[in-house]
C-alpha cells in the first residue's frame, strides 16, 4: 500500500469543503448573518417543507462564526484519520453522510430553529466507535477508546442541556444515525458483522428516518 492511498484523503478533503464554504460564507454577508446561512443552504424547516430537501445535507458543510468551524474541524480531524483507516474511505464516508442526513432529518423533525453544523455528522463518528466498542470488544484498544467515546458523549449531551443555541436533537439524531450505519457499512479490517445485526440496522435506518420525515412534513 503506497503512501497516498494511507492518507486519509476523505477527512482532509471533506475539511477542505467546509473551508471553502466558510471562506465563501464571510466574503458574501458572514457566516452568523441569518439570512446569509439560510441562502447558502442551513437547515430551515419552511423551505424543506416547499422541496428544498438538499437542506438536509448541505448543513453539514456550514458554520456560524469562526469558533464553531474551528472545534468542528478539529474534531473531525482527530477522529477521521482514525476511523479513516479502519472502515476505508468510501465505507467512512458512506458512515459520514449518513450521519449528517440522519441528525438533520431529526433536527427537521423535532427543532424549528436554524441549524448548521458539522456536529451531526461528529456525532455519528462518535456512534461508529460505539458500535466498534459493541461488536469487537475482544478488541483490548478498541474496548478502552469506545468506553472514553462513552463518557465524551454522555458530557457532550449533558453540556447540550445546560447551553443556549445548540442543536441537541441533531447531535442525537446524529449518533443515532452513525451507529446504526456503521454495521451497515461494516469493518473488514476488524472482523465481520453478523448479517442480522446489519439487516436489523438497515430497518432501524429506514423506518426511523422515515417517521421522522413523514412527522417534519406533518409539522
Amino acid at each position: 500500500m503506497n503512501n497516498f492511498q494511507r492518507k486519509p484523503i476523505i477527512t482532509y478533503g471533506l475539511i477542505t469543503i467546509n473551508l471553502l464554504v466558510f471562506i465563501g460564507m464571510t466574503l458574501s454577508g458572514g457566516s452568523e448573518n441569518v439570512a446569509n446561512l439560510i441562502r447558502w443552504g442551513a437547515k430551515y424547516n419552511p423551505l424543506i417543507i416547499q422541496g428544498e430537501w438538499w437542506r438536509l445535507v448541505t448543513p453539514m458543510f456550514i458554520h456560524i462564526g469562526l469558533e464553531h468551524l474551528a472545534l468542528n474541524m478539529l474534531t473531525l480531524y482527530f477522529l477521521g484519520i482514525q476511523l479513516e483507516q479502519l472502515f476505508g474511505k468510501w465505507r467512512y464516508l458512506v458512515l459520514y453522510l449518513v450521519s449528517g442526513i440522519g441528525g438533520n432529518i431529526f433536527s427537521f423533525a423535532l427543532s424549528n430553529n436554524v441549524s448548521a453544523g458539522a456536529s451531526t455528522a461528529l456525532f455519528g463518528l462518535f456512534g461508529a466507535y460505539l458500535m466498534l466498542g459493541e461488536s469487537f470488544r475482544h478488541n483490548q484498544y478498541i474496548r478502552m477508546i469506545s468506553r472514553q467515546f462513552l463518557v465524551l458523549v454522555v458530557l457532550n449531551f449533558a453540556f447540550d442541556l445546560f447551553t443556549g443555541g445548540i442543536d441537541m436533537w441533531g447531535h442525537a439524531g446524529g449518533l443515532f444515525a452513525g451507529f446504526l450505519a456503521s454495521y451497515l457499512v461494516g469493518v473488514p479490517k476488524l472482523g465481520n458483522i453478523p448479517k442480522l445485526k446489519r439487516i436489523l440496522s438497515a430497518l432501524a435506518l429506514v423506518i426511523v428516518y422515515g417517521l421522522l420525515l413523514k412527522t417534519g412534513f406533518n409539522n
